[in-house]
């Protein structure tokens, strides 16, 4: 227990021991095995973060708090214990707040905490500094929000906040911190047993046998059968019982963008390379960890093929979850471990192999659409297109397995899920559900803080235009971090004109030829322009050997990349005046 000082009794000669809300704060984290946190300096919250660095917690300062907020929720989702960002109160907490917002969506488990002002100014509307009722703005964006008030209520506050991260579905949390919380102080034994531990924030929540047989029954009649990994698969941190169970069922499988790597995407059974075929023609799909959301097209239309063609197995811990969009023929509610576990134990000795002639129709594919893809990715065109440069990038990948890929943009992002194969699970981070740009460096931050692993980050210059100034919090902490922008000139493409020909440039257009380069130099980093794949991949294969904090300004051909990537149709267009 921390003890800020002592203090004389006037009757007894005694000198009880205190301590305080920032001590107390400090120590309720250090109890619960949280010993990082990522934040922004400010009143009221200075001090709270000089203190920890002092008790040797890692405080991580950065450039603006939505980054810090990025980062949390990627150390969430990496550690399964909740990422804590700290901010100031009202711009800073909201500059957290779409973070916050981000983790619940994505299911990361992350802890806002924010100071604020004092509740009788607040709830008078007097006029206090940066006065907000941020509790009541952060309750509709995350699973749950606690405002502490006393000292002595640090410990179950911080308790509460840790469990309703991490149990049953994870999500992000806010924890109000009002300026006179802080400097409370009590007697420090009191204090100390006030602190909660938090015993098994995340129980085992076992399936159903009922729900188990159902699943298997369906499966085992499956013509066609197909499995589906999200990221919530990679987050369980089930590996060993995942990769048992696909190697024993035969199934072939699909790997959302952030579970990539749960098995090597050059695993046999792996459907990556023919997802269109197996989403459409499959006629029994087991879904772990995903959600028919619009990343799988809500389990409908064309791609998934005729309506009614097919039945949906779904393991999650979210019972709402079922039904969302489509019927769920066998839902299969519990943590993913204990599901795939019984799912495992459920196929026996003597479990059918899926018939050949459905493997047989994925084999073909995959080997037309890698072909086909083959001659692609060996373009040394200049200046470079997005396949040209991303196949230089896959093989840095495939000779350093062990790194973290970040990966965010438009075209940048679409192209490298299907071109970089991934080997190892939890090594792909990107955009995630909302597909919100600007997550790259506080993700790769994080991710090396955590992992100790080197990062590769892959950006569109458009993405990084949200969270370039992080760049120098990676050079300021000395991170082995290579970042690369793929440099078009603009959004999607640098082509664009004014259609009304006046001075501006259209508002997709960036400054031409930029030299993002010089900006890591400015800060103390290696910086490198190139124009071919074979300098990208010189450049990067030597910032990942260095682990110096390094940005490649990646030349791309202005006119390479599409309207709004792969998800043009998402994006309206207007006919009026068109001919």
């Amino acid at each position: 227990m921390t003890v800020v000082t002592k203090v004389e009794s006037p009757t007894t000669n005694a000198q009880p021991e205190l301590t305080d809300g920032f001590h107390l704060v400090i120590d309720a984290l250090k109890l619960n095995g949280i010993n990082t946190i990522y934040g922004v300096p400010g009143i009221p919250i200075t001090d709270l973060g000089r203190m920890a660095q002092a008790e040797g917690m890692r405080v991580i300062s950065f450039r603006h708090e939505q980054h810090a907020g990025y980062a949390a929720g990627i150390a969430g989702f990496l550690t399964k214990k909740p990422g804590i960002c700290l901010t100031v109160s009202a711009p800073g907490f909201l500059n957290g707040l779409t973070a916050l917002a981000n983790a619940t969506t994505n299911c990361f488990p992350m802890i806002l905490m924010s100071g604020s002002s004092e509740r009788e100014i607040v709830d008078l509307q007097q006029g206090d500094y940066e006065e907000m009722d941020q509790l009541a703005i952060a309750k509709p964006l995350c699973k749950a929000a606690f405002r502490i008030l006393h000292a002595e209520d640090i410990g179950i506050g911080v308790a509460r906040a840790i469990r309703a991260a991490v149990s049953g579905r994870p999500g992000g949390v806010y924890l109000d911190l009002p300026a006179k919380l802080l400097p409370q102080v009590m007697e420090a034994e009191a204090g100390g047993k006030s602190l909660v531990q938090v015993i098994d924030p995340a129980p085992a929540q076992i399936p159903s046998p009922s729900s188990v047989t159902r699943a298997l029954d369906i499966l085992k009649g499956a013509k066609r059968p197909l499995v589906i990994f999200g990221k919530g698969a990679a987050y369980a941190q089930a590996d060993d019982e995942i990769r048992a169970f696909v190697e024993k069922s035969g199934l072939p499988f699909l790997q959302m963008s952030m579970a990539k790597g749960l098995l090597p995407d050059v695993h046999p059974q792996s459907a990556g390379a023919a997802r269109s075929t197996v989403l459409k023609d499959s006629d029994v799909v087991l879904l772990v960890g995903a959600r028919l959301n619009w990343l799988l097209s809500h389990g409908k239309g064309k791609s998934w093929g005729e309506p009614g063609s097919k039945k949906i197995i779904q393991v999650d811990i979210e019972p709402k979850e079922m039904d969302s969009n489509v019927e769920i023929a066998a839902p299969v509610v519990g943590d993913i471990g204990s599901c795939i576990s019984a799912l495992l134990d459920g196929l026996g000795e003597n479990w059918p192999t899926p018939p050949a002639e459905w493997i047989e129709q994925i084999s073909a594919k995959k080997e037309q659409n890698i072909a086909k893809m083959a001659l692609r990715l060996k373009k040394n065109s200049v200046p470079m297109d997005f396949h040209g440069a991303l196949g230089a990038l896959r093989t840095i990948i495939k000779e350093r397995p062990d790194a973290i890929l970040v990966n965010e943009g438009a075209n940048t992002l679409d192209l490298a899920r299907g071109i970089i194969d991934m080997y190892q699970p939890r090594k792909r981070l990107d955009v995630g559900t909302w597909g919100v740009m600007g997550i790259g460096m506080g993700s790769a931050i994080a991710a090396t803080i955590e992992t100790g692993k080197p990062v590769l980050a892959v950006e569109g210059d458009s993405a990084f235009g949200f969270c370039g100034m992080e760049i120098e919090t990676i050079c300021r902490y000395n991170l082995p971090v290579c970042t690369v922008i793929f440099n078009n000139n603009g959004i999607y493409r640098g082509t664009d004109v004014n259609p009304s020909g006046g001075p501006d440039v259209a508002p997709t257009v960036f400054v031409k030829d930029a030299r993002y380069d010089k900006m890591m130099e400015a800060f103390g980093g290696v910086g490198v322009n190139v124009t071919t794949p074979d300098e990208l991949y010189r450049a990067v294969s030597a910032a990942m050997d260095s682990g110096k904090p390094t940005l490649v300004n990646a030349v791309i051909d202005a006119a390479a990349g599409t309207e709004s990537g792969r998800i043009g149709n998402l994006n309206p267009q207007s006919v009026v005046g068109k001919k």
